[in-house]
């Protein structure tokens, strides 16, 4: 197979929510093959609930490489075929290292908690735990989500308003702005509400302990299940919300860098570009690039692939040098699994940036 030099494309993945939506604009199209809206414009029922779309996972295990020397592969199987020619050689693990989605809401999705990597081995063997961060694309004015419990909330009572139902006035409630970044670490209750378009990224499981869901049916038009006992086994009650963290930008010769966010599972950073810029791969790692905004090219040694808002690239560590260079104004997000002490930490000390600003944004 020839060797991984050029930065490849992603194909998204869509999955059907009860609580998604229709239109996925700006930066997606509603895929061909799913049914036609129903002429109300919404789902009457939740078998046609498959019509809308909650989530676009840009690197699944089933997403599809379509250029080459990958074209039709998917990476699951690029993943297990080459390797740490694709992902880098700090990464041992057959399957890609992050789970990375756009999340499209229009209704309240279930009260929920993720396990770390101890209880998903306990509760649910051979499973990886879930630790995630969320990147706000856009928010209404009335949207809200819920992160972390209330002072007082104990898991008696907690247990008591899930069965009921009842669970949301035990959580505290915010309005996430645009460009908000959140850290929600394994064990933290949470739930998203209507009239939000969010990024998530996370180790690569999906390993979710529903603990509230408003007594509605899924899309087989059954009550969804609850995982009550696992889920409260590994809730922290004390889980602070992680919320509104500092905007670390820099001026870079391309336009800006912000460091988003970083911990041990993944690094997310918000690069915005007005004229063209020169990088250059990781050598040990793979990283990806999630357009929001603009179009332009990107440009190697060996020649140029065109970009647009929704695309997804993966620059594996073979790329070496490459450009970005911009037709309109390009804002993406990048993320990889860091080392955070050479990728966050010195950066940004070098930069002048305080250490208790840093500590607000780099999670050990």
């Amino acid at each position: 197979m020839a060797k991984l030099d050029s930065p490849l494309q992603l194909s998204p993945v869509f999955k059907p929510k009860i609580w998604g939506r229709e239109d996925l604009g700006p930066m997606f199209s509603r895929p061909r093959n799913l049914a036609p809206p129903t002429a109300a414009g919404r789902a009457r029922t939740p078998a046609a609930g498959a019509e809308l779309i909650g989530e676009i996972w840009i690197t699944d295990d089933s997403s599809r490489f379509l250029n080459p020397p990958l074209a039709g592969m998917t990476l699951r199987e690029a993943s297990e075929r080459l390797g740490s020619e694709l992902n880098g050689q700090k990464w041992k693990d057959r399957q890609f290292p992050i789970l990375a989605k756009y999340i499209y809401t229009s209704d309240w999705l279930s009260v929920q908690v993720h396990p770390d990597d101890a209880a998903a081995h306990q509760y649910d063997p051979g499973s990886r735990g879930k630790c995630e961060m969320w990147y706000i694309v856009q928010s209404d004015r009335k949207a809200e989500l819920l992160l972390g419990l209330k002072p007082g909330a104990t898991k008696q009572n907690l247990r008591a308003a899930f069965e009921k139902g009842a669970s949301r006035g035990l959580l505290n409630r915010f309005h996430p702005k645009p460009g908000e970044a959140l850290f929600v670490p394994p064990g933290t209750v949470h739930s998203l509400g209507p009239g939000l378009v969010l990024f998530e990224i996370e180790e690569n499981s999906d390993l979710t302990y529903r603990l509230d869901d408003f007594g509605r049916l899924g899309l087989d038009g059954k009550p969804r299940p609850l995982h009550l006992d696992k889920g409260l086994a590994v809730t922290r009650v004390d889980s602070p919300p992680l919320r509104d963290l500092p905007r670390i930008v820099l001026r870079e010769p391309y336009g800006t860098r912000r460091f988003v966010l970083a911990c041990r599972f993944f690094a997310l950073e918000e690069l915005m570009l007005r004229r063209e810029g020169a990088f250059e791969a990781a050598r040990e790692r793979v990283e990806v690039l999630s357009l929001l905004e603009g179009e332009g090219r990107v440009e190697t040694p060996g020649g140029w692939l065109a970009y647009r808002a929704g695309h997804t690239w993966l620059i594996p560590p073979a790329v070496g040098h490459y450009r970005l260079v911009p037709r309109r104004t390009t804002r993406l997000l990048k993320f990889y699994v860091p080392d955070v002490e050479r990728d966050f930490r010195r950066p940004l000390a070098k930069r002048g940036v305080r250490a208790g600003m840093i500590d607000r944004i780099v999670f050990d």
